[in-house]
């Protein structure tokens, strides 16, 4: 299944009074993650919204806190397909720091479509499945919005 990694720096703002990144910014970088993992496949949530009228919300997430990080670390995030369903994904996400896993977790999101005022699953199309499944690691080495902020 299709993958994506990136880096990203620990900001102080993501750090507790001890130093030590606070637990829910583990869901806010799977939340940019799953982001970024769809800009690579060249289609960005804004696109998906705009060219397709689609919104991939948030379901269900999970994470399992492995070592601590701290301030000024750099975080390698992989983001992985782990499962497709008819109107449901799964990303599976993996944070390290080197060679060290701090964190893992998943994302389950919807393939929603706004239908007569109301939002509802509707099934994933075919070719966003083929692009899902392909067994690619985008190169995103040149694309590090978060490491410099």
């Amino acid at each position: 299944m299709r993958k994506n990694s990136f880096n990203m720096r620990v900001n102080w703002g993501d750090t507790d009074k001890a130093g030590i990144v606070y637990y829910p910014n583990y869901f806010k970088w799977f939340d940019i993650a799953g982001h970024q993992f769809f800009r690579s496949i060249g289609l960005s949530p804004a696109v998906l919204e705009k060219e397709r009228g689609v919104i991939i919300p948030l379901i269900d997430v999970r994470c399992t806190f492995v070592k601590p990080l701290f301030y000024d670390d750099i975080i390698t995030i992989h983001t992985e397909v782990s499962e497709i369903h008819n109107k449901v994904f799964k990303l599976s996400h993996e944070v390290y720091c080197g060679s060290d896993k701090t964190g893992y977790g998943y994302e389950v999101r919807g393939w929603v479509k706004n239908i007569d005022g109301k939002y509802k699953a509707v099934p994933i199309p075919e070719d966003v499945i083929t692009i899902l499944k392909q067994d690619i690691k985008s190169d995103e080495s040149n694309l590090n919005p978060q490491l410099n902020a």
